[in-house]
């Protein structure tokens, strides 16, 4: 069963065919895509191609994404979850977006603690990471309000729109 997570303004849950419309609006955005290490959606099929991805992963246990669902609108604003999950190394690297008419409210940085109190707790996590294009300000003081600490540079780490990236890598480690 898909764990359904609550914050005081959202509630995380399954990300399923009726989202499309609300994943395709927020990923044909370019400002949300611009350091997101892919291109623009451009027809809503790449939208469920991309629920169905979210719904591999999980059943596969290589990752877990949360539809951002506003408890006060019923609306779905953004995703959040763990790529790269490695059950056998116990890590798994964060990820987050959120449609830009809700940036700037502390969103990223709510659902984000949840994800990782689930990770640190449930799934036993000893290291969440996280990669960030280095223009990335936005989600840089999200990470680093979250605890994470920059850990260095990883040259040409994410090709989009026919270019190369640095990135920076960020980690957080449960409390001991």
């Amino acid at each position: 069963m898909f764990p359904i997570l609550l914050t005081p303004r959202t509630t995380l849950r399954e990300i399923t065919e009726v989202d499309a419309d609300s994943i395709f609006d927020c990923f044909s955005q370019k400002d949300v895509i611009r350091y997101y290490g892919q291109e623009k959606f451009t027809t809503i099929q790449e939208a469920l191609v991309l629920i169905d991805i979210f719904a591999d992963n999980y059943r596969n246990q290589k990752g877990v994404r949360w539809g951002i669902e506003r408890l006060d609108t019923g609306e779905l604003i953004g995703t959040v979850g763990f790529n790269q999950w490695n059950q056998k190394h116990k890590r798994a690297e964060i990820g987050y977006e959120l449609h830009p008419q809700h940036w700037g409210h502390g969103y990223a940085s709510e659902a984000a603690s949840a994800v990782m109190a689930y990770g640190f707790d449930t799934l036993q996590l000893v290291r969440i990471g996280a990669v960030v294009f280095l223009e990335n300000k936005a989600s840089q003081h999200v990470l680093e309000k979250l605890g994470f600490q920059k850990e260095g540079v990883l040259k040409n780490y994410m090709y989009q729109n026919g270019k190369a990236h640095d990135t920076f890598v960020y980690s957080s480690l449960p409390a001991t």
